[in-house]
């Protein structure tokens, strides 16, 4: 999955931006229970850019909240 910039989430609407976070979500804690059993991840940077695009997506929906 490609990372998400702003206007591509800006362009998701906010269900699809909710949406989106909790598919994001999953992926991450899959991430994390790969890393904690001990294997290799494959892309070791694949975690933190996780957790950017899930801040990036909390922040545009806070601020759409806040209209």
């Amino acid at each position: 999955m490609a990372i998400l910039r702003v206007g591509d989430i800006k362009d998701l609407g906010y269900e699809g931006m909710v949406a989106k976070r909790d598919e994001l979500r999953f992926e991450l804690a899959r991430e994390k229970a790969l890393l904690a059993t001990g294997s290799a991840p494959d892309n070791p940077g694949r975690i933190r850019e996780l957790k950017r695009t899930i801040a990036r997506i909390n922040t545009i929906l806070v601020q759409k909240e806040k209209e």
